[in-house]
């Protein structure tokens, strides 16, 4: 039980999140009306993305000093969950741009950056499936992966604040959500959902990195 106490939790926050979501009370905003609930799908899911790429970087830092294999098994298991909700954070904002600015994709500059880094991490997924030996799979792949965690700093946070264009809240001139709507009937849902999609990434992270650690234990 011990060990499953932060998988129940999981599961609590990703319920609650997902019917407070819905459910709740939202600011009354021009424009966004309700469409403001996908604050707590879009926007948290990307707070997942960059804490499990970061975690993500991480393991192949260790993995480059150690050459433990297990190392390389957590960062890419964690690089894949953090492309998943990248891809669901692409999605959702998509389906949120659509009623907010008129169309899915304006070629805003955040979109465009956003769609750049997660290529990038796209391409590190297929080099990894492209090299066959195990040791120089993963060595070649934590190198790449440091170059891609280093590229998508400033893809997401720097680049698209130096345009005037970008429609994105916080960038391009524009107040972030905090500065003007991100009060206490939003935050009570905001930030028990980025804890609830990390921890989901954890979990799924976990059960990859057990199946490939029974694998390799097989085939020695």
């Amino acid at each position: 039980m011990k060990k499953k106490w932060w998988k129940i939790l999981t599961v609590l926050l990703l319920t609650y999140s997902i019917l407070g979501a819905f459910l709740f009370d939202v600011p009354r905003l021009a424009i966004l009306n309700e469409t403001i609930r996908n604050l707590h799908f879009h926007v948290t899911m990307w707070f997942g993305m960059i804490i499990l790429l970061t975690v993500s970087v991480i393991y192949s830092l260790r993995y480059l000093r150690s050459n433990n294999m297990r190392l390389d098994h957590y960062a890419v298991e964690f690089a894949n969950a953090g492309v998943l909700f990248g891809v669901l954070g692409i999605a959702t904002g998509a389906v949120w741009a659509n009623y907010s600015w008129g169309e899915p994709w304006s070629g805003d500059p955040k979109q465009n950056s956003a769609a750049i880094a997660l290529l990038i991490y796209l391409a590190y997924l297929v080099l990894r499936n492209s090299l066959e030996d195990s040791q120089q799979r993963a060595k070649i792949s934590s190198v790449y992966n440091v170059f891609a965690f280093a590229a998508l700093i400033p893809l997401l946070f720097i680049l698209p604040r130096m345009t005037d264009s970008s429609l994105h809240p916080g960038n391009g001139g524009n107040p972030g959500f905090n500065s003007y709507d991100l009060d206490s009937r939003l935050r009570v849902v905001f930030y028990p959902a980025i804890i609830a999609w990390t921890l989901l990434g954890v979990w799924m992270v976990s059960l990859r990195v057990r199946y490939k650690n029974l694998k390799m234990k097989w085939d020695d």
